[in-house]
């Protein structure tokens, strides 16, 4: 379907709450557009775009669509969730688009920076943009998180880059045209819709082959799980672990490194100015939900809360909360993401939490998913428990209470998860 954004002036998004399709009604908006939305609920995302000037009604029925609107862009969760609803969609006789194929029309038509993995995809693109930002080659920025410098997940840039997320799942990032791929690192997740290791990196070596012979694949070569997507590639390979000169960043973490070092290594394939890159580092403020300090109590506990919600990536964040806090007592609260994750990953989860002197597992945030009653919070906290003692599965207000009880000055607590880990957090806040 051969679609001329330029010229679309009605358009409609099916799930805007979304964080990366909510970026693309920004842009849309940003263009003129006249935008309206639906989604099954209405959070933050809704109420900035409401403010913006988006129609939005809730809900997921295929009345919401306005009628005269030219063009469609849709969830591409609704695919797994209700391919019925998407049929319905696709009999209506407008053209719709699912959120990766209008990623894809704008990023044919951009120097697209490209950033994949399976972990530490947001922090990397909004540290790339803040270079990019510094350096002033004004890009636009489509990233997973709101970036805290601007207070959205998205910059509408008037150069020739943009900077986007691109995610496996559904091997969405097959859609774009990366003119500079980074790949920050390969493991198992999705595996409700990968078969194996195996088939994400089958995935991944799809995407390297799209890089041209004037490209750049920005990725560290020796791991061992990215080695092998990268034969037959067609791009120059930049190994972003060559980058020494890392200036001393906000963030803890030998991840938020390895980060760094990777948006210093595209700005170096971009003909950067390096000190002003590196001083883009030093200033760079962060996402939210990524190490994010929400304050601390009257009693004086620290609170903090992440995104993580993969072994890797929770294991990073309590390793990155021990290098700061290396003598406080730092109590993770963690709510899995989808049973099938969490199932087929269980002894991974079970062994991540080493960083930690406590840890309470909150019940399992189920998002597309049915529970089958074949796993639960306690199943994990038992796992859990033949690493280390001190772990409990508890609900929302066991949690808070059992915290507030509990806790003292100096203590740490970190919600993690990509559910609503962070609610506790909110009310430990305000205690």
């Amino acid at each position: 379907m051969e679609i001329d954004l330029k010229k679309i002036k009605k358009v409609h998004f099916i799930g805007i709450g979304g964080i990366g399709i909510s970026a693309v009604a920004r842009m849309m908006l940003g263009e003129g557009k006249i935008v309206s939305g639906n989604d099954t609920a209405q959070g933050d995302v809704v109420d900035e775009l409401i403010k913006l000037g988006v129609s939005f009604a809730s809900g997921q029925r295929i009345e919401l669509v306005p009628k005269d609107v030219e063009l469609i862009i849709y969830s591409r969760a609704i695919q797994i969730a209700d391919p019925e609803f998407l049929t319905e969609i696709k009999k209506i006789g407008i053209p719709a688009l699912s959120y990766p194929e209008a990623l894809a029309i704008i990023s044919k038509n951009k120097f697209t920076i490209a950033v994949s993995g399976t972990h530490g995809k947001t922090t990397t693109t909004a540290m790339i943009a803040n270079v990019l930002l510094e350096t002033k080659v004004d890009p636009t920025v489509i990233v997973g998180s709101m970036l805290k410098s601007h207070n959205s997940n998205f910059i509408a840039g008037k150069g020739e880059y943009l900077v986007v997320e691109a995610d496996e799942y559904l091997r969405s990032f097959l859609n774009l045209y990366p003119k500079i791929l980074v790949i920050t690192n390969i493991d198992k997740d999705h595996l409700d819709y990968y078969k194996d290791l195996e088939d994400i990196q089958s995935a991944f070596h799809e995407l390297v082959l799209r890089v041209p012979e004037d490209g750049f694949i920005i990725c560290n070569p020796n791991l061992p799980n990215v080695a092998p997507v990268l034969v037959g590639v067609k791009g120059k390979i930049v190994d972003y672990s060559a980058i020494t000169e890392v200036p001393e960043l906000k963030f803890p973490g030998k991840h938020n490194i390895e980060n760094a070092q990777t948006a210093l290594a595209v700005a170096q394939a971009l003909g950067l100015d390096k000190e002003v890159s590196r001083q883009a580092l030093v200033e760079f403020m962060g996402t939210a939900r990524r190490f994010e300090c929400k304050g601390q109590n009257s009693k004086g506990v620290l609170v903090y809360d992440d995104y993580a919600h993969n072994p890797q990536k929770v294991r990073a964040a309590l390793a990155g909360a021990r290098e700061k806090f290396p003598d406080n007592k730092i109590i993770a609260v963690f709510q899995p993401h989808l049973f099938s994750r969490t199932k087929l990953l269980l002894d991974e989860f079970a062994e991540s939490f080493t960083n930690s002197n406590d840890v309470i597992i909150l019940p399992i945030y189920a998002a597309r998913e049915s529970d089958d009653g074949s796993i639960n919070n306690s199943i994990l906290a038992d796992e859990i428990r033949k690493h280390q003692s001190n772990v409990r599965a508890l609900g929302f207000d066991e949690a808070v209470g059992y915290l507030k009880e509990t806790t003292s000055s100096g203590d740490v607590v970190i919600t993690l998860g990509a559910g609503e880990a962070y609610k506790v957090g909110d009310q430990l806040v305000v205690l």
